[in-house]
């Protein structure tokens, strides 16, 4: 078997050092521009002496109505209603369980209405009122009639859904001061309890009528 030297083929070329982006410094870049979401208008940064565009958007100022007063944060665009008021403004009521729009853990009151806070976008909470459970205590720190009504008909176990049964409760009777069986299960259909207390709740919706 001939050896190399016999075949006397010639020797591959030290490879000279190209201009531009190395594979390394690919990756990095390719690593900065994955982590942002595209939009119009992409900042650039340098990587590696190199000048890249970065798609995607960074924190912009966002005004929230949350129980009457006026919150402001600068937020990513992607942040949501229940993240904002837990993470930014330490309103932690809300709780965040699926984060898919499904428990009701995270209800909240916006324009009297119940919403899943998990599932709207902060900037687009804008120009609405938001209310949370917060804002239900007295101004001594007492209970709400409404939250009373969960305490007296053991309407809670771990108490993890309760905020949002409370606020979509409140919802109920705002809308109907004399709620019927079908309107109850209705309006409240959206909140789960997995420790099982509907009778309570429901005890709850009879004592707190006009409350």
């Amino acid at each position: 078997m001939k050896t190399y030297d016999e075949e006397k083929l010639p020797l591959p070329e030290a490879p000279e050092s190209q201009p531009g982006v190395s594979r390394r410094d690919f990756l990095k870049i390719s690593s900065v521009s994955v982590a942002v979401p595209m939009v119009v208008g992409p900042t650039v940064v340098k990587v590696a002496g190199a000048e890249v565009p970065v798609h995607g958007p960074g924190p912009v100022p966002v005004m929230l109505n949350v129980n009457g007063k006026m919150l402001k944060a600068q937020l990513e665009p992607r942040v949501t209603l229940l993240d904002a008021l837990r993470d930014t403004f330490d309103l932690t009521s809300a709780k965040k369980v699926c984060d898919r729009a499904e428990c009701g853990a995270c209800t909240v009151l916006m324009d009297g209405h119940p919403v899943y806070a998990c599932s709207i976008l902060a900037v687009d909470a804008q120009n609405h009122n938001i209310q949370t459970v917060e804002s239900m205590t007295t101004p001594d720190g007492g209970l709400h009639p409404l939250q009373q009504a969960f305490v007296d008909n053991d309407a809670q176990q771990c108490g993890f859904c309760t905020p949002g049964f409370v606020l979509a409760t409140k919802a109920l009777l705002d809308k109907y001061p004399n709620p019927t069986v079908e309107q109850v299960h209705h309006e409240l259909a959206g909140n789960f309890c997995r420790c099982g207390t509907y009778a309570g709740i429901r005890g709850v919706v009879t004592k707190g009528k006009g409350a």
